[in-house]
């Protein structure tokens, strides 16, 4: 298969629709804390700003500007958000990287919709746009506790 075919083929119908439906779009103008992480290869974007309460995210907010492969992953993230922990966000992000990085299994529910992106794993240069959402809400998070113990 050419390269351009594997491109074709890499951004399939599912990724295309996640990156069409990317949830919580809207800023949190009360957020706890605020992240954004940035691509330094290809300039990709995404800002989360996070409500935290008894260490789960309650209000959740992203401004996605990445590749369609970035989009898909925030939306996956944006679907699943709300409700989990620190741990369980940390676990779905490590589950995430060793599916791209050593052909690790896709991550478990409730993050299992991120093996659309399992084909990515041969597109090193696509990799940290797609670990962006999951790095820029642990980043958030990790303000929020830090800010509300401080």
């Amino acid at each position: 298969m050419t390269a351009d075919a594997d491109l074709i083929k890499l951004y399939s119908t599912r990724i295309l629709g996640l990156a069409a439906d990317i949830p919580h779009r809207t800023r949190l103008a009360d957020a706890d804390a605020t992240a954004k992480r940035r691509s330094p290869l290809c300039g990709s974007t995404v800002t989360v700003d996070v409500q935290v309460e008894d260490g789960r995210v309650v209000a959740f907010a992203q401004d996605v500007k990445a590749c369609a492969l970035g989009q898909a992953a925030a939306s996956v993230v944006g679907h699943n958000i709300i409700g989990r922990t620190q741990d369980e966000v940390q676990r779905g992000r490590d589950q995430l990287h060793a599916m791209l990085k050593s052909a690790g299994p896709a991550p478990d529910a409730p993050f299992d919709g991120l093996e659309v992106l399992g084909p990515a794993a041969d597109y090193k240069n696509r990799h940290a746009s797609i670990m962006l959402a999951f790095d820029a809400t642990l980043e958030a998070m990790t303000d929020a506790r830090d800010t509300k113990t401080a």
